[in-house]
């Protein structure tokens, strides 16, 4: 969710009507399609750095993506939107008829959990989305941060290291905690054998850090998705008992400096009421990229 003018505005423009006549309705994405989508989705790398992880780590694979991927296209034939319609859904698309388009199919997503995206479109796609009177369960105003190079060099962690398998427990624990913290819904009583499994595949992809000192977790995040120009981060956590001492800033400075080997940006989301990670990550260099929504669904009976 750096490349040159997209991470100079702080927010999209409106989606605005094709002028290229009648859309497609939204058809599935096949194998073969896979660097035709991310060549559309990569001109917004750092909004679209989920979709665009999920297709590099594994195509259009349903089970794993948790959802399936599709595209809008115009008369000529050209992409104007895609999106991921399953457990979570994602769009990216300046066309209104192409994101009231998702919208509609969206509706008939049984296991739909949440709707993510800038706060514009988010209003668009939700106008399209609900039915008369409904209403979200949760909305969370979230604030997405972006950082870039120079990182300031603080104090390091020797310690701090990817995670290993051995740590799966004490990582389940703190995640869980935070998802609950946010949705009021807690994965390990949800979906506790598909919520092991997707922590074990990240941290066998290396995309868990933690410092672990004396036996207990003292800080941990996650890299929630990856791309050759951003890198989104997620579940960060400092041990309430060791907070005020300036370690979360230590680690995700450090960590910082290391990831911006690999990618031209890091970004995160941090809720707008969250004013303690807040202070922390602009201490970190972390800067306000742009207004997000997350938007929470009632299940569907």
């Amino acid at each position: 969710m750096s490349r040159t003018p997209d991470s100079a505005r702080t927010t999209s423009p409106r989606p605005h009507a094709s002028p290229e006549g009648e859309l497609s309705s939204p058809q599935l994405l096949a194998r073969g399609q896979e660097d035709e989508t991310l060549n559309f989705l990569g001109a917004s790398p750092v909004q679209n750095v989920i979709m665009s992880s999920l297709i590099r780590d594994n195509g259009f694979e349903r089970k794993l993506n948790r959802g399936d991927f599709y595209v809008c296209r115009d008369a000529r034939g050209e992409t104007t939107g895609v999106a991921l319609i399953g457990h979570h859904i994602i769009f990216a698309s300046q066309c209104a008829e192409a994101v009231e388009a998702f919208a509609r199919r969206a509706r008939e997503q049984r296991d739909a959990h949440v709707i993510l995206g800038e706060r514009e479109s988010v209003k668009q796609f939700w106008s399209g989305y609900a039915r008369a009177g409904e209403s979200p369960l949760l909305v969370q105003r979230e604030l997405l941060l972006e950082q870039t190079w120079p990182v300031a060099v603080r104090e390091s962690v020797p310690e701090l290291r990817p995670a290993t398998l051995d740590d799966l427990s004490q990582v389940a624990a703190v995640h869980a905690r935070l998802a609950f913290e946010e949705s009021s819904s807690n994965p390990l009583e949800v979906d506790p054998e598909g919520f092991l499994t997707r922590l074990a595949r990240r941290i066998e992809a290396g995309r868990i850090w933690v410092w672990i000192k004396d036996g207990r977790l003292i800080f941990k995040t996650d890299i929630c998705s990856a791309t050759p120009e951003v890198i989104y981060l997620e579940g960060l956590y400092v041990n309430p008992e060791e907070r005020g001492k300036g370690y979360g800033v230590r680690c995700l400075s450090q960590l910082s400096r290391e990831l911006l080997l690999r990618a031209r940006s890091l970004c995160l989301l941090v809720n707008e009421q969250n004013e303690p990670a807040q202070a922390l990550y602009r201490r970190a260099g972390y800067k306000l990229h742009s207004h997000y929504d997350t938007i929470y669904l009632p299940p569907k009976i």
